[in-house]
């Protein structure tokens, strides 16, 4: 599985080239692995995984379609699998040892793995406004609302803290607006209206406490193993621009916090991005700009990032001429573009007088490839045609029962199991809300025979409801409260209103079922 310094990938027999393997040196240059659909992509990644995870380099993946769990197991020593995997290994000369790996699974919806979370402040304005689709002026009301956040001190962790903000900001747009800029009220709905989207796409999941420390995904087994971890991602992929937003974060929290260590002897984590296409479709500029950025300065700090997609045209050439390590699948040319793409997929490998490229890339079978890994100096290495070996740990899917164990065996489920929720925007909003309607006496019931009235009645209101007394108007805001004043006046307001009462429903209703 390991050569002397590096991942040993794959062979040859008659008519392919000699021994491929990925140097550990060479591990952070980045990668792509990408071929068709059904030509052993998942393979690939599965065997990369498992060298690294053996060289004690931790690993994060996402299992896109269940099949990667298969690393916490052994593989099976019968059948016709086993045999054809023997017939391989016999012809490359790779000793076909069965284990298993040390593994983590993580899950956003926490039924296949320990739930995933981050917060809002920790994903910032800017990948938010790329998950929800928003317009740049809605984008800079969102920049406000971080802003404000931070200067008031309320921190923004889930999504029900930025969707009171936002009620704070539309509460005092103009006094805002004054010292940020214009906030439209069209574009505080929209926003609204696209967090509605996330929840009910299950980005409430995400957002919130205990965060994901990047210090959990790097952790090595008691052996000395690197720990792979494996994020669900079946069900995830439904919403692909949450999965794509997610994974961005992740690279951009390690960019951000790890220390730089320069060209270390081998990586200190590798994260391969599957159905990297998802990442850059319709992405913004700047968003291809921080990617290219991340994946430019990330490998100083010692993180390899390897892309799986089906084309390599997927990847912006800005991104692409920074993967070193390349395993090309086959690749099928049944359109004009098709063969386009194929050429241009050649044309990114050191030639090889042996053959022709971009017919070897059409030819290859299942489980065979094209490869080129850095060698001496980081110098691309020559394409070769490779029979990739085949994995030691399962070939496929785990029982849920198997999936089960491993979960409770995990010495992570006691800190992350469980949701924490601590006090923050929504929290300091409400309770702002609160203390302003009892100083300014505006939180009285509704006036009898109005139609708030009414409804109180109808739905069940209190003592105050029927004693029906006129409410005292509220002093209006002056120039020199604060904006939190400012917000609690204003919110106190509208309590003896139909619009305020879903206001406050919406606000303190969850603190309410808490107490």
């Amino acid at each position: 599985m390991l050569t002397e310094k590096g991942i040993f990938v794959g062979g040859g027999g008659e008519g392919y080239g000699a021994p491929q393997e990925l140097l550990l040196k060479y591990g952070n240059r980045h990668g792509l692995i990408a071929g068709a659909t059904g030509t052993g992509k998942t393979v690939t990644l599965q065997v990369l995984a498992e060298g690294f995870s053996t060289a004690g380099v931790p690993v994060f993946l996402s299992d896109v379609k269940g099949d990667l769990a298969g690393l916490a197991m052994p593989g099976v020593a019968e059948g016709k699998l086993h045999e054809s995997f023997a017939n391989r290994a016999a012809t490359i000369g790779f000793d076909l040892a069965y284990r298993d790996f040390p593994v983590t699974f993580w899950d956003m919806f926490g039924e296949q793995g320990h739930p995933v979370r981050a917060t809002v402040s920790e994903m910032g304005p800017l990948l938010l406004s790329r998950l929800m689709d928003l317009s740049e002026p809605q984008e800079g009301v969102l920049n406000i609302a971080f802003r404000l956040a931070d200067e008031e001190g309320l921190p923004l962790l889930d999504l029900k803290d930025l969707q009171a903000m936002l009620v704070f900001i539309g509460q005092n747009a103009t006094e805002i607006g004054l010292r940020y800029g214009n906030v439209a009220p069209a574009s505080i709905g929209a926003i609204q209206r696209q967090l509605l989207v996330l929840e009910n796409q299950g980005g409430s999941r995400l957002f919130g406490e205990p965060a994901l420390e990047l210090a959990d995904l790097m952790a090595t087994a008691p052996d000395g193993r690197g720990r792979i971890n494996i994020l669900a991602a079946d069900k995830l992929m439904a919403s692909p621009r949450l999965y794509a937003t997610f994974l961005l974060w992740l690279l951009s929290e390690l960019f951000e916090e790890l220390p730089e260590v320069g060209d270390p002897d081998k990586p200190r984590l590798v994260f391969f991005f599957d159905e990297a296409h998802l990442l850059f479709d319709d992405a913004p500029k700047a968003l291809i700009s921080k990617v290219e950025q991340v994946a430019r300065l990330i490998r100083s700090k010692g993180v390899g990032v390897y892309f799986i997609t089906q084309n390599p045209t997927d990847v912006p050439d800005t991104v692409l001429g920074q993967l070193g390590n390349r395993v090309q699948h086959a690749l099928r040319a049944f359109t004009a573009r098709d063969q386009k793409d194929l050429r241009r997929a050649a044309e990114n490998y050191r030639a090889n007088p042996r053959f022709d490229t971009e017919l070897a890339i059409k030819e290859v079978g299942t489980g065979e490839a094209v490869t080129s890994f850095l060698q001496a100096k980081g110098a691309p290495g020559m394409v070769e045609r490779t029979l990739v070996r085949p994995p030691v740990s399962r070939l496929g899917p785990i029982t849920t029962a198997e999936r089960a164990q491993i979960m409770r065996d995990s010495l992570l489920g006691e800190k992350y199991d469980r949701t924490i929720d601590r006090d923050s925007a929504y929290e300091r909003l409400a309770a702002r809300a609160a203390e302003a309607a009892r100083e300014t006496g505006a939180a009285a019931e509704p006036e009898a025979g109005s139609r708030e009235f009414s409804n109180a009645r109808r739905y069940g209101g209190g003592a105050a409801a029927k004693s029906a007394k006129p409410a005292k108007p509220a002093a209006r805001a002056s120039r020199s409260d604060s904006i939190a004043e400012a917000f609690g006046k204003s919110f106190a307001r509208q309590l003896g209103t139909k619009t305020g009462q879903a206001l406050v429903r919406g606000v303190l209703g969850g603190l309410f079922k808490s107490r």
